[in-house]
């Protein structure tokens, strides 16, 4: 059985740090905000399985079309012997691509979750002799470091995950990504594209109300960890297009006044009636847009790949 090597890059108590820093920050400030990578705990992942799966949520359908019509052209395209995955998750959607590239030898899975890289891992080998597998336990956000595996490398960032960083946080990500390859590696990057926004909203507001318990989840995130007493059902879930930035955002309404408290931070909250916590952003693009803001971090776009109702892309791009 091929090689699987598990690296931590980030300390045991990472984690815990990243969420006070975060919800200090965040709760502290007018307008209030929260990052949404804190819905993600075990139940959250779940839940957004099921957001996947609803009629509403087109974006890893039209994402996972385009992987298996065009799979092997990314292959070919890469040329890569390194596919490096952020973001990776149990790696589903990765295995199209695997089964397309003939010449890989490692597969580099970069999640915060060691269970789910433990999982993915083993299965992949287990399904692929002779592929090697080397998981990294990371925040991509936070700086990465990948270990020494062959050329040229391909980095995939998938899923439409960039639109939820604001156009700086962008910039500074792809410009951290570029500064890891050598000149012929490529990036391949999902993006949602703009449509119209009854059909937007509905992807985020979905009429069975997962989306919304998914919202919501955030809040028990922090009761559990820090000793909180938000009560879910004290907030409404709200999704709205925002035409000028041209993304959607999520967030939690106040649907009386009050205030939460927060012992392990020694905080206390006051929302008013009717108040928001914005939970997440999920910026739409356009070609252009996205061939520029490459072009930004260093990158030339060569590849524009679209589903086939022209809803969701995937771009390759080599490290100029």
């Amino acid at each position: 059985m091929s090689p699987f090597l598990l690296t931590r890059t980030l300390p045991e108590d990472a984690t815990d740090a990243a969420l006070r820093a975060d919800v200090l920050h965040g709760l502290g400030h007018l307008p209030k905000t929260l990052p949404p990578k804190w819905f993600y705990d075990a139940l959250g992942s779940e839940l957004f399985e099921k957001i996947t799966e609803l009629p509403e949520y087109y974006p890893t359908r039209a994402e996972r079309e385009i992987l298996l019509a065009r799979a092997g052209e990314i292959a070919a395209a890469s040329g890569a012997r390194t596919l490096v995955e952020l973001g990776s998750g149990s790696s589903d959607k990765t295995r199209h691509l695997l089964d397309a590239m003939a010449d890989l030898h490692t597969y580099v899975p970069v999640d915060v979750s060691e269970s789910a890289l433990t999982q993915a891992g083993h299965a992949l080998i287990a399904e692929r002799p002779g592929l090697n597998v080397h998981a990294l336990i990371a925040d991509f956000t936070g700086g990465l470091t990948l270990p020494g595996t062959p050329g040229p490398r391909l980095v995939a960032f998938l899923g439409g995950t960039i639109g939820n960083l604001l156009p700086a946080e962008r910039a500074t990500f792809l410009a951290s990504v570029r500064a890891l390859l050598s000149p012929g590696d490529a990036l391949l990057l999902g993006t949602d594209l703009v449509k119209d926004e009854s059909v937007l909203v509905k992807a985020y507001d979905d009429a069975a109300g997962v989306t919304a318990e998914f919202n919501k989840n955030v809040l028990s995130v922090v009761d559990r960890e820090l000793g909180a007493d938000f009560d879910p059902a004290a907030f409404e879930h709200v999704a709205l297009w925002d035409a000028e930035h041209e993304w959607i955002e999520m967030r939690l309404r106040s649907r009386i006044e009050q205030t939460v408290k927060i012992p392990a931070l020694d905080l206390a909250v006051h929302f008013a009636q009717g108040e928001e916590l914005r939970t997440e952003i999920s910026a739409k693009f356009r070609e252009d847009g996205v061939r520029g803001e490459l072009a930004a971090a260093g990158f030339g776009l060569t590849h524009w790949w679209t589903d086939t109702e022209g809803r969701f892309a995937l771009s390759l791009s080599k490290a100029a």
